[in-house]
């Protein structure tokens, strides 16, 4: 079966070798929306990111300390820091500084925005 994928002026369509039609379930987003959803994008868009946010988010509900990051990752601290921030900055985790380290929690919302604007009905 093969995919082709076609955009439509009330949103994204994707159709597939049977007809049948998926559109996003929430509908077209608006400038702000878009932008939103962009920036949250954007910062998971680098690899080292994605695996940063993979060993915090592995941790579930638990803060995971930066100092614990370097180590598995096979990379720096100043490098932590600078993804860290970005996802911080993007809203995707929270800092808490605890002591001399920083300390990373995942903002289940934000995730949920993502989720639902991905959502292919």
């Amino acid at each position: 079966m093969t995919t082709t994928t076609d955009a439509t002026a009330t949103g994204f369509a994707a159709r597939t070798g049977s007809d049948e039609c998926c559109t996003l379930s929430a509908g077209p987003v608006d400038t702000v929306d878009a932008e939103r959803i962009a920036s949250l994008l954007k910062a998971l868009s680098d690899p080292t990111r994605l695996r940063l946010l993979s060993h915090v988010a592995a941790q579930g509900c638990e803060s995971v300390c930066a100092c614990d990051l370097t180590e598995p990752l096979g990379i720096s601290q100043p490098t932590v820091s600078h993804h860290m921030k970005k996802l911080v900055d993007a809203g995707l985790l929270t800092r808490e500084q605890k002591g001399r380290w920083a300390h990373y929690s995942v903002v289940p919302s934000a995730f949920a925005e993502l989720r639902a604007f991905l959502d292919i009905a």
